[in-house]
């Protein structure tokens, strides 16, 4: 027990320690430094020379700044007349390196680091100057992350553009005295994969930005540097990076995002580069002069740009070698052959990059991706020079393939992982919504990390949305792994959750939040099927239900929170919850549909109206997504198809699940004895006549369970009605019948409303069933029904029960049967119906 109360005491240290410290207030202090005083921000001091990418970075902030307080700073190159102001800078700056000159920083806490931001609060750091918070970072990035540190504790959050996360207006905010830093990142590339980007991702880019371009790709870029990423590989099905857009490139290195390409697209190309240009076969047996020349392009077009090169080569479109583009799972590869054109192509490359970059080939970082078959290549003994980055994967379903030996000796180039949140492939592909809970992703991320994968991380995140609290964690977790442990990951979430949503929230939307991808992550929702879960033990029956109670709870939450979260919130929670609940009632509908369906039970076309109610939700849910939140700016991101699949790959558009239909009219309805009762609504009888001048009406929803049978017109008295029922019972026996009729009163001057009740047409009683009304406050108002009880003896076997009205405005609800095992219930025992003879046809 200690050493479990000393580790729970540890992680908390962790997490607190490693990550930095709060000193944005919104209270004042003894000492604290205002940074926005009644609305007015302080000045922000940044060289003129500055890196243009900590330029775009300042004015970001300075856009935050007046999301914070309505107004916006002043930037400029020195502090004019002001008192007290903010220094942006890298060690590069000339103001950061006079304050080092005046040991004002440690110049050790920034000399030779990666990617480092100091915060601290200076008293006098110049002459004329009172006071100062000096943002300093080692490098470019370092001073960015520092920029975006003080926009997050001031209270935008990463997703403000990305979410509609709003930010809280704050007239008067405070900086506590002290130094703060979040360290070094753990892992070295950070970063996310933009892919199957079609139709959700690409639909809402040309219609928002006109494509992906560098309008786009700013808005990405900024995201990924606000969550303290470095690393992208950018869309590629159909795009082309560096060529869509010749301001792509150039606006990654301005911003300092340092590209790659995906794990099957070599030397800084995308497939959609050759499709363009390329000639001839994508070959390298059959095309390799063509194909160096391309790669030479692609070299020299990114030459000055900061990278990450994908070296080795697969089959065209993400095939295996020699295997056909699409057909991966079909091929098997002549393994001897394609790792020694791997050694090959490899060593070619290697020859461009040192040729087109005038320097050693070990100076450009590079990498290759040990994706499918090619890991087989590798384990067979294929192996590549010691500074290329050996990017291991998982199995595109959050599953870790391989782990470095520990006794093997470290690699220069040292490990990366490719993991996925989202994946097109067999089984199914999971496009459509987060299916990745953080308690897994952690599993597997801490599993790489301790065996050493420290040089990259990459994730797959699809359409980027809905996967915004996984590509949080991720890369979270990529700057700095040993902050998280197994029992601090709520932690994580209910600080995110605070973020976007506020205190007051926080716990409960966590919650929900925490729970809905661990759901999904059961099966997915591409593979969910209303065979998937079973009948037994309640299974199917429990499922649904957690996530009804969930999606219950998200909408509960949804109508607490003050308007102004509610877009976010339903971005972030409530819309996966609901659309996934929505599947899930779904598919149990068509199982009920199914399994009542075989026992030929009419209620199976209540549940196949169901199937088709929650299939048409479905397509409203993706509307108001697409259509709604956010008056539509995001129009697109729920096109992806997730019902209808029976391949690996999706349909052209949303299948309604088959349903059966039962046609009982052709036969009419009897019932049977079970365990020891018959009940029967009372618009299913076997037979009806009508009178002379009264016909029966069914009134539906009428009442407390299905619907009220009662004669019309209502100022006529019927003659020669009735209503009969056939019934099996299973042995002789004295049977108590109940009549459950509406709380009509005697109006008819107190005389009381009659029926005739009699089995097999034989000793009809008389009932008069409300006469001895007199107006007192009792059960029929409390109870808004009407029991009336008679006593008869039947034989084993076939039986028919018929009901007689005597009067008008008499409605039967219900006919409830004693036969010894009837048990109390506020709405009467479900029906006994006998299904025997009735018929099935499926639609």
């Amino acid at each position: 027990m200690k050493k479990l109360i000393l580790f729970a005491v540890l992680s908390l240290f962790l997490i607190k320690g490693h990550a930095t410290d709060q000193f944005v207030f919104f209270q004042k202090e003894t000492g604290y430094f205002t940074l926005i005083n009644q609305c007015t921000p302080c000045r922000i001091v940044t060289d003129s020379n500055e890196d243009e990418g900590i330029r775009m970075a300042v004015e970001n902030l300075k856009e935050d700044f007046f999301r914070v307080s309505g107004n916006r700073p002043v930037v400029s190159s020195s502090a004019g007349n002001d008192s007290v102001c903010v220094y942006v800078g890298s060690m590069e700056s000339p103001i950061i390196r006079q304050l080092i000159k005046d040991k004002k920083i440690s110049e050790k806490e920034l000399a030779g680091k990666n990617e480092k931001y100091i915060i601290s609060l200076l008293e006098h750091p110049q002459k004329g100057i009172a006071r100062a918070l000096v943002i300093a970072g080692s490098d470019k990035r370092g001073t960015i992350y520092g920029i975006y540190e003080l926009s997050r504790q001031m209270g935008v959050s990463p997703w403000y553009w990305w979410a509609d996360v709003p930010t809280v207006h704050r007239e008067n905010v405070y900086i506590r005295p002290g130094s703060y830093s979040d360290g070094e990142p753990k892992v070295k590339y950070r970063g996310i994969f933009l892919n199957d980007e079609a139709p959700a991702l690409s639909g809402w880019a040309h219609e928002k930005f006109g494509g992906f371009n560098s309008k786009f790709y700013e808005k990405v870029f900024e995201l990924v540097l606000r969550l303290k990423g470095n690393f992208m590989w950018p869309a590629m099905w159909g795009n082309a990076f560096y060529d869509d857009d010749a301001e792509n490139g150039p606006l990654a290195n301005k911003m300092g995002i340092i590209m790659g390409t995906s794990h099957h697209e070599p030397m800084a190309l995308n497939q959609q580069d050759w499709k363009r240009r390329g000639s001839g076969r994508w070959d390298y047996q059959t095309n390799s002069k063509t194909l160096q020349e391309f790669w030479t392009f692609g070299m020299e077009r990114a030459r000055n740009w900061e990278k990450v090169v994908t070296v080795g080569m697969r089959g065209d479109g993400d095939a295996p070698m020699g295997g056909e583009e699409g057909k991966d799972h079909e091929y098997t590869p002549n393994e001897k052959k394609n790792i020694a054109l791997l050694k090959r192509i490899v060593n070619d490359q290697r020859q461009i990059i040192r040729k087109v970059t005038g320097k050693s080939v070990d100076k450009t970082p590079q990498v290759w991706a040990l994706y499918k078959e090619v890991q087989n290549y590798y384990d067979k003994g294929m192996k590549v020079p010691d500074d290329i980055t050996l990017l291991l994967c998982d199995d595109n379903w959050g599953n870790i393939r391989k782990l470095p030996d520990l006794t093997e000796k470290p690699r220069k180039g040292g490990y990366g992982m490719y993991y996925h949140f989202d994946y097109v492939g067999a089984p199914r592909n999971s496009k459509w919504i987060n299916i990745s809970p953080i308690p897994r992703v952690w599993e597997q991320m801490h599993l790489a990390y301790e065996y050493g994968i420290r040089q990259l991380w990459i994730v797959n995140v699809g359409d980027l949305k809905p996967m915004e609290y996984p590509i949080t964690f991720f890369l979270d977790m990529a700057w700095n792994p040993d902050r998280f442990q197994a029992n601090n990951l709520q932690e994580h979430t209910e600080s995110f959750c605070r973020e976007q949503f506020g205190t007051t929230y926080a716990k409960e939307a966590a919650r929900i939040l925490s729970l809905y991808p661990k759901y999904n992550r059961r099966v997915t929702p591409e593979i969910l099927n209303y065979q998937t879960y079973s009948f037994n033990y309640g299974e199917w029956e429990k499922v649904v239900n957690e996530y009804n109670a969930l999606a219950r709870d998200a909408d509960n939450l949804l109508q607490e929170m003050p308007g102004n979260y509610r877009n976010a919130y339903e971005q972030l929670v409530n819309f996966p919850v609901q659309a996934c609940a929505n599947l899930y009632n779904m598919y149990y509908a068509q199982a009920m549909n199914h399994r009542l369906a075989k026992e030929n039970n009419p209620e199976a076309n209540i549940w196949a109206d169901r199937v088709a109610s929650c299939f048409k939700r479905d397509s409203l849910l993706m509307q108001y997504y697409n259509k709604q939140i956010s008056d539509g700016k995001w129009n697109h991101m729920m096109d992806q198809v997730h019902i209808g699949y029976t391949s690996w790959n999706n349909p052209p558009k949303q299948v309604m699940p088959e349903v059966v239909r039962i046609s009982p009219e052709k036969f009419p309805h009897t019932f049977a004895e079970k365990d020891g009762y018959v009940s029967m609504e009372a618009e299913h009888y076997t037979r009806a006549a009508n009178g002379k001048e009264t016909q029966w009406i069914i009134i539906p929803d009428f009442g407390k369970t299905l619907s009220g049978v009662t004669t019309t017109p209502v100022t006529v008295y019927p003659e020669n009605c009735y209503l009969e029922y056939d019934i099996d019972f299973t042995k002789s026996n004295n049977i108590n019948v109940t009549l459950l009729l509406a709380p009509t009163l005697n109006f008819n001057h107190n005389k009381g409303l009659s029926y005739g009740i009699s089995m097999d047409g034989e000793n009809e009683q008389i009932i008069n069933f409300n006469g001895h009304y007199r107006g007192e406050l009792g059960e029929w108002q409390a109870n808004p029904i009407i029991k009336s009880e008679t006593q008869h003896k039947v034989t084993a076997g076939k039986h028919t029960l018929r009901i007689r009205p005597l009067n008008p405005g008499i409605v039967f609800e219900k006919i409830l049967i004693d036969c010894g095992g009837l048990k109390d219930s506020y709405l009467g025992a479900p029906e006994t119906l006998n299904y025997t003879n009735m018929q099935a046809s499926k639609k």
